[in-house]
């Protein structure tokens, strides 16, 4: 961010007063820009023991598999966007179970909250933003083409709760990678 969207002026990167950390002020009109996490939002959507994943066909991470899942809109609440983005990805009819995991992504800036949902029928298929979308049983998941860690941990967390039959809100933190020389 470098000029204000206020009145147009340069933009300084300082700690604003009453403030504890480095934000985007203006000099001119003393705006502050608040920068905040994104919020994605999807479901883990289920047949029997089998999970519902679309091979993405947009980057970031085309042609790997993920959940269906994607940023919540203004004006919309976090089931809706849920339901939304499965309905884009995959043309699946849903009914949500309950919210399950919120895991954050603090150095993306990214906060996953993850609905467990039902299908309604079998009758999905691949929307515009993914090539493919098929039901995976555990044996089965690609896990060595997951689009995303946080992919992995969610699904790893579904199926010991499957296992035990007892679903339970889970929360984690995934961290970042270091990218090996």
């Amino acid at each position: 961010m470098n000029y204000c969207s206020q009145c147009g002026k340069e933009l300084s990167y300082t700690i604003p007063a009453g403030d504890d950390r480095h934000r985007h002020v203006c000099p001119a009109c003393d705006t502050v820009h608040y920068q905040n996490p994104n919020i994605i939002t999807g479901c883990i959507a289920v047949h029997e023991d089998r999970v519902l994943l679309c091979k993405r066909a947009i980057e970031p991470r085309a042609g790997l598999w993920t959940l269906p899942a994607g940023f919540l809109e203004n004006g919309e609440t976090l089931s809706e966007g849920a339901l939304r983005e499965s309905r884009e990805e995959a043309n699946a009819n849903l009914a949500l179970e309950g919210l399950y995991g919120i895991f954050d992504i603090t150095h993306i800036n990214q906060v996953y909250m993850l609905y467990r949902a039902t299908l309604l029928d079998l009758s999905f298929h691949p929307g515009d933003e993914s090539l493919e979308t098929a039901l995976f049983a555990e044996s089965e998941i690609p896990w060595d083409a997951l689009a995303f860690p946080v992919i992995g941990l969610a699904l790893e967390h579904f199926y010991e709760d499957l296992a035990r039959g007892d679903f339970t809100l889970k929360t984690g933190r995934i961290q970042k990678r270091m990218r090996s020389s």
